[in-house]
């Protein structure tokens, strides 16, 4: 009876003993996040806490793929300076109740911002005016383009989005449309001087639209040649005298019939130079001016009418 009662203690005590030894080793075991619980979406249910970093880590480093216009684009989010805040998301996963969705925070540097820019500096194109030159005499127009810009709020608002909800669908950028402000359409007047042959042709952009005898001036005092434009346009001009020799002793003369300017003064960008009309009837069709550009008064208001301060006059030796 001895030896058995001592063998069922000694059994005893190695099970107690077993028994110890067995509870901590179960105690060691990293604890598992509560099934069906998400991070940005993702489902970690089940995974350590480990395993649910390195999870979330790998799927938040997935690409953003951009389009903008026919160009696909793939960028990474440490390229745009984005830092997943990983562990304290692990840390609320971890105590969450199952099924529970556990939103990831992203700290955004700038990174955004500075990525846009740079695309809107590679893609962004500016719209292109109407050029106007002179060829065989008549305006020529350029092409007018339109150009386009990036929206580069919207852009930063979408990746962020993107970033912080862990989301990767395609992102479509918008480009706005840039409008030229000069076209071919409206352009405006052009005025063309021929001086040899004293006359003047108004064209609507490259459109003729009518022409007028004029004088020009004289071999001293000849018109300038060249491109101008009209800076300043008077209606019932006083005239005064210039300083030049031809002008010397002459006095201010008010609107009026006596008036040299006639009713109206188109100056140009050439210092001194304009187009007006004339009383001098008979001297239209001549080169007899001190450098101005004579019209009949009728049609020097006319053209006043319908001519801007701005339009563009080319005075060509023809």
């Amino acid at each position: 009876m001895k030896r058995l009662s001592l063998a069922v203690l000694l059994s005893a005590g190695l099970l107690a003993v077993g028994g110890l030894a067995s509870g901590p080793a179960a105690a060691d075991e990293p604890a598992a996040i509560p099934l069906g619980v998400t991070i940005g979406g993702l489902d970690v249910g089940g995974l350590t806490t480990d395993a649910a970093t390195a999870a979330v880590q790998q799927a938040f480093q997935a690409p953003l793929v951009l389009h903008l216009g026919t160009t696909e684009i793939s960028v990474t989010p440490d390229v745009l300076g984005a830092v997943p805040v990983i562990d304290k998301a692990v840390e609320r996963a971890l105590v969450a109740a199952p099924g529970s969705a556990v939103s990831l925070g992203v700290t955004v540097n700038g990174g955004t911002a500075d990525f846009v820019a740079k695309l809107a500096q590679r893609f962004d194109r500016p719209a292109a005016d109407a050029k106007l030159s002179l060829r065989q005499l008549r305006p020529l127009l350029s092409a007018d383009r339109a150009g386009r810009k990036l929206d580069q709020r919207g852009a930063i608002h979408d990746i962020n989005v993107e970033l912080a909800a862990m989301v990767r669908d395609p992102i479509t950028l918008v480009q706005r449309r840039v409008r030229p402000k000069i076209t071919r359409r409206n352009f405006g007047p052009v005025i063309v001087i021929r001086r040899q042959s004293n006359r003047l042709f108004l064209y609507e952009g490259t459109r003729y639209r009518r022409f007028f005898a004029v004088a020009t001036g004289q071999s001293q005092y000849p018109t300038p040649l060249g491109r101008f434009r009209i800076v300043v346009k008077w209606r019932n001009p006083w005239w005064y005298p210039p300083s030049s020799p031809w002008a010397q002793g002459q006095k201010p003369i008010p609107p009026g019939p006596e008036n040299p300017l006639g009713t109206r003064w188109m100056g140009l960008s050439a210092p001194g130079v304009g187009i007006h009309g004339t009383p001098s009837d008979a001297s239209i069709g001549y080169s007899v001016s001190h450098g101005c550009i004579r019209m009949h008064i009728a049609e020097a208001e006319w053209l006043f009418n319908h001519v801007d301060v701005g339009t563009t006059v080319f005075i060509v030796a023809a």
